[in-house]
């Protein structure tokens, strides 16, 4: 799965591809800044385990110009939505907009599936960071809660779809 016609805010291709053989080694070392770890793990690494293992998730890099910089993944819930979670943008790359573009594009190839209805996602109520950038792009708090976290959504048909055009490979 790959998006395009996403940029972050220096106007790079921020695009979103299946990890493989030759970019899981890049996804895995993916770390968020220090101040983040109580929401986020030390590591990519452990999102990519989790989608090996759980049988459930299934995790993307998020590249900037063809280039690792971050860890996305999503999973069909038995209802029938879609969720995205485990992102996880590299410290250096933060604050650019990246985040917003992966979460954007994942969000539009999920949308465009015929049977998606609804995308939800959750996060720590302590990371007002991620509420904000959720809220941003139309995701909405439903009052549920996933574990300890907030649940948000956003339904399929206000998702903006997706550009076409050529992708750099990362």
């Amino acid at each position: 799965m790959s998006a395009s016609g996403y940029t972050d805010t220096a106007g790079r291709a921020v695009t979103l591809h299946e990890v493989d053989d030759e970019n899981w080694r890049a996804v895995a070392d993916v770390a968020p800044l220090d101040g983040q770890r109580a929401h986020a793990p030390a590591l990519a690494a452990r999102y990519l385990l989790l989608s090996m293992r759980g049988g459930v998730w299934n995790s993307l890099a998020v590249c900037v110009d063809g280039r690792v910089v971050g860890h996305v993944m999503w999973a069909r819930d038995e209802d029938g939505s879609y969720w995205i979670g485990g992102l996880l943008i590299d410290g250096a790359e933060q604050g650019r907009g990246v985040g917003r573009a992966a979460t954007a594009a994942l969000s539009g190839r999920l949308a465009a599936r015929g049977d998606c209805r609804v995308l939800r996602l959750s996060y720590a109520p302590g990371n007002t960071a991620a509420g904000r950038l959720y809220a941003s792009l139309g995701f909405r708090v439903t009052g549920d809660t996933e574990g300890d976290e907030v649940v948000a959504e956003l339904a399929a048909e206000r998702v903006p779809p997706p550009s076409a055009g050529a992708l750099p490979r990362c």
